[in-house]
């Protein structure tokens, strides 16, 4: 054999990639098909894998033929996709570059799920009532997955992260394939025989609905629902939905998150919890005092009501009153005193003695003053009243000038 005309693997490719090129069949095929797998990644580029019963073929959607789509791309959907067969040199992948998709309908794998899932629902395997609270600190978690791969290794890493001292038991199962469903189910039943576990985690990687279909099967999906043990799902990426989903006690969009559902963080457990008794303490606190508030008045009020000090309150009242009356009663005398002395100087003022003090004499005739000196000449004898004393007098009586008589003293 010469093996100057051997050819360099790039140029098989590239020969490969021309001939397809230049066949005007493959240059603008139609093929029918289900969509299994699809991405979307941020560039807008679309990759995904048409397939048939027996056959698939990955296929490139770019970014611009992407956004002239009127639906939206799922798994299991039947298209017919226009496009040019070609060869990746890099990697040697033959492969369909789709120009436009047209949609129509539902693959046998999706109506299978949907089937299934309408079933299910109606025996009530998904009521919302029918799941449990997960445990708040579970000392050993069970993990129902493959034992290698990176689910198992992140579980653990995220796991002892939030809580070095939770245990971590594997179930080791496959996930997908033939025989996977029944090795999940089997998986489940171990983990629960066991004892340990407070919670289980089923779940695996990312992958295309046949990837993920062991987690869609019935028997998979029953024994989620009847485990004692309360079963976290954790299948796929956050867009993967299967019934096992449904089942479980609660749902992680990914087997990390899974994780973190399951174990709380010990370290922000213990914040809150530091936190708590320091809010108990502030409420303890103010209830001490409030109480103490409260006992201070109802002891007030008590001693206010009590017998004796009533008694007390009552006599300082009345002292207080007869003390008022006395000071009343004194000031209302010396008032009266004063304007008795007042009318008394009054009365001295006008009173014959006043006037006898003055040099004055008062003629008496026994016991009736002698006011003119007619009644004064009819008496034998008088008495005149000084300031000081009284003397007594006798009348003469003396002829006037014309022949009458006047009486002398």
């Amino acid at each position: 054999m010469d093996d100057k005309w051997a050819l360099s693997v790039t140029e098989l490719n590239e020969y490969v990639r021309r001939k397809l090129a230049g066949d005007p069949v493959l240059r603008a095929v139609a093929v029918r098909g289900e969509v299994s797998g699809f991405k979307r990644y941020t560039s807008g580029h679309c990759y995904f894998a048409l397939k048939d019963e027996t056959s698939r073929v990955q296929c490139v959607l770019w970014r611009q033929q992407a956004l002239k789509l009127t639906f939206r791309i799922e798994d299991g959907m039947r298209v017919t996709v226009r496009g040019a067969a070609s060869v990746f040199v890099q990697s040697g992948s033959y492969q369909l570059y789709v120009d436009s998709m047209a949609r129509e309908g539902v693959g046998d794998l999706y109506l299978r799920f949907e089937e299934l899932k309408k079933k299910l629902a109606a025996e009530g395997l998904f009521d919302p009532a029918r799941k449990r609270e997960l445990p708040l600190l579970p000392k050993v978690i069970g993990v129902a997955t493959s034992r290698s791969g990176a689910v198992i290794r992140d579980i653990i890493r995220v796991s002892k992260r939030r809580d070095p001292n939770v245990g971590v038991l594997l179930a080791p199962c496959a996930v997908q394939g033939a025989g996977a469903a029944e090795e999940i189910v089997r998986a489940i039943e171990r983990l629960n025989a066991d004892g340990r576990p407070d919670v289980i985690l089923v779940g695996r990687g990312g992958g295309s609905l046949e990837d993920l279909w062991a987690f869609n099967e019935e028997c998979v999906v029953r024994a989620i629902a009847e485990s004692p043990v309360p079963v976290i799902s954790a299948v796929g990426h956050e867009t993967d939905v299967t019934l096992a989903d449904f089942a479980a006690d609660a749902r992680a969009a990914t087997p990390s998150m899974a994780a973190e559902l399951a174990v709380q963080d010990r370290a922000e457990l213990l914040a809150r919890l530091e936190a708590l008794r320091r809010q108990l303490g502030q409420l303890f606190l103010q209830q001490v005092l409030l109480r103490q508030q409260l006992l201070g008045t109802l002891r007030t009020r008590l001693t206010a009501c009590h017998p004796v000090q009533r008694l007390a309150a009552q006599e300082h009242a009345l002292a207080t009153l007869k003390a008022g009356i006395r000071t009343a009663m004194l000031r209302r005398m010396d008032e009266a005193a004063a304007d008795v002395a007042r009318q008394k100087a009054k009365l001295e003022a006008l009173g014959p003695m006043a006037v006898l003090g003055r040099g004055y004499a008062l003629v008496m005739r026994g016991r009736s003053p002698v006011t003119s000196a007619q009644a004064a000449s009819k008496a034998q004898s008088l008495t005149l009243r000084f300031y000081d004393g009284a003397v007594g007098v006798r009348v003469e009586r003396e002829k006037e000038h014309g022949g009458q008589e006047e009486g002398n003293l």
